[in-house]
């Protein structure tokens, strides 16, 4: 396909609104929007962590790129930690507004982030230990203290909730069905006399998900912020999963007496693991070995999903009716202490084990793969998407050596990856969720949230469906509207 100008957009004598894109531009982390109004209000869309961008990553997280004491409101789409992995910081230094978002992001968001400042605490803990002469100390991002202190300005705002955040800004969230409580973004705003309306995708789901209901149809908007993540690939059908989870275990453990490794998101892809493997269980088909979840925080999200019933899609409904825990089954057991996770290494027995964090950067799973990755008979399932300069992304890459804790590792162990359970949607899904639109009566359509290359693509794709204006940020890159 041909090469996609960086921006294609016209500037207007009568419209001073402003937006500047400090994250997830050009790239999957990081999700920071910035919308700036003519009486100088703010909005913030979203303030991601970024993962996985290798030696980067720690200055990138460090500079946001806008004054934080400027920004008089944050919505935040959903509670990844590419997307709220940096609210604390904003507060920490200097943030005081309100922070908009669904309930069952503020519920995720809340123990999403206190793990992201545990485990950064610790990580720094087990470098600043292992310090080589002449390198400095690390200090995490963050403390549990800014976490909450975040947590006590969010607003929850309900889905289809026509929400008036100011005299000049109206609010309205619709299901993204990403994860758990995620939404798309959609706001009225006036300005000199005129409405804009304006849409930011957050991160779209699958159509068909194995778990939650299909993204919302949405009203017209002038401008429209869309993720791009797959916006080159078609996902393989979901309903082989189960058999590629079955075919990976059997080789693995019951043939070559290894363990399978998964790295995977605390958030939705756990979940979607568990019920998966419960599904291979109500068939009588789950091979007989130990299962662990070796993420304390997958464990509460799993509760937290429990009591969310009404997300489910009518397929796990029905399942519901037969069986009413669909995340458990004969084998599985969480694990919660350093200890115990410390023990499933020393443990030679074939097993399955899942552990955060998906993109294998960070968490209990990054000592897993340490552990586990010079070995054979062992196999690393990838089943998401990672950065490719995160540690999954490198291994998904075919790297014959990695560098896990600043040592180098040889790539013996089996890589695989299971791509179809993205919760991201693919072109198609992403071109779904746009079909509701009227191309001629958007001005302006961004795409973020992807690979420059896959983004590339899709906006020649985009353009071939009517949409004529399609710009793709670069990083701090700004636009008047």
């Amino acid at each position: 396909m041909p090469d996609i100008p960086a921006f294609s957009f016209c500037i207007s004598n009568y419209t001073l609104m402003k937006i500047a894109f400090h994250g997830a531009a050009r790239t999957v982390t990081g999700s920071k929007h910035l919308i700036t109004l003519d009486n100088n209000t703010q909005i913030l869309l979203d303030c991601g962590l970024f993962q996985g961008m290798g030696h980067v990553t720690e200055k990138l997280n460090d500079f946001f790129g806008f004054d934080v004491k400027a920004v008089t409101y944050v919505i935040l789409s959903h509670a990844h930690i590419d997307h709220c992995g940096l609210l604390p910081k904003l507060v920490a230094d200097g943030f005081n507004g309100k922070i908009f978002c669904t309930a069952a992001t503020m519920d995720l968001g809340r123990i999403l982030m206190m793990d992201s400042a545990k485990i950064q605490m610790q990580d720094a803990e087990f470098s600043n230990r292992h310090l080589r002469e002449g390198e400095e100390m690390e200090e995490a991002l963050y403390t549990d203290e800014d976490v909450a202190k975040t947590l006590s300005l969010m607003k929850i705002v309900d889905y289809e909730e026509d929400f008036e955040i100011d005299e000049n800004i109206s609010l309205r969230l619709t299901d993204a069905g990403h994860i758990l409580g995620s939404a798309a973004v959609h706001l009225t705003i006036k300005e000199n006399g005129k409405l804009t309306r304006l849409t930011f995708s957050g991160d779209v789901g699958r159509y068909g998900d194995l778990l939650l209901k299909s993204p919302q149809h949405f009203d017209q908007a002038d401008y429209i912020l869309m993720e791009s993540t797959y916006g080159d690939s078609l996902h393989q059908d979901l309903d082989p999963i189960e058999h590629m989870l079955l075919e990976i275990i059997q080789n693995t453990c019951q043939v070559k007496k290894g363990k399978v490794i998964i790295p995977a998101f605390a958030v939705g892809r756990t979940q979607e693991l568990l019920y998966a493997l419960n599904g291979l269980e109500l068939k009588g088909m789950l091979p007989d070995v130990p299962y662990y979840v070796d993420s304390p925080l997958s464990s509460k999200a799993t509760e937290i999903l429990r009591s969310h019933p009404e997300v489910y899609n009518n397929g796990v409904k029905q399942i519901l009716k037969v069986d009413h825990d669909i995340f458990g089954f004969k084998g599985l057991r969480f694990i919660e202490s350093i200890e115990e996770s410390k023990a499933l290494n020393e443990d030679p027995r074939p097993c399955v084990i899942i552990s955060a964090s998906g993109m294998a950067d960070a968490g209990r799973v990054k000592h897993h793969i340490k552990n586990n990755i010079g070995n054979a008979k062992n196999t690393i399932l990838m089943v998401g998407y990672c950065e490719p300069r995160s540690l999954g992304g490198q291994l998904i890459a075919g790297k014959k050596v990695v560098e896990i804790f600043k040592d180098k590792y040889e790539v013996k162990a089996g890589i695989q990856s299971i791509k179809s359970m993205s919760a991201h949607g693919d072109y198609d899904d992403l071109l779904k969720f746009l079909s509701c639109q009227d191309p001629e009566k958007v001005k302006q359509l961004f795409l973020v949230h992807g690979e420059y290359e896959v983004q590339q693509h899709f906006a020649a794709r985009l353009k071939d469906h009517g949409f004529k204006h399609v710009a793709i940020p670069e990083y701090h890159q700004e636009f008047e509207i």
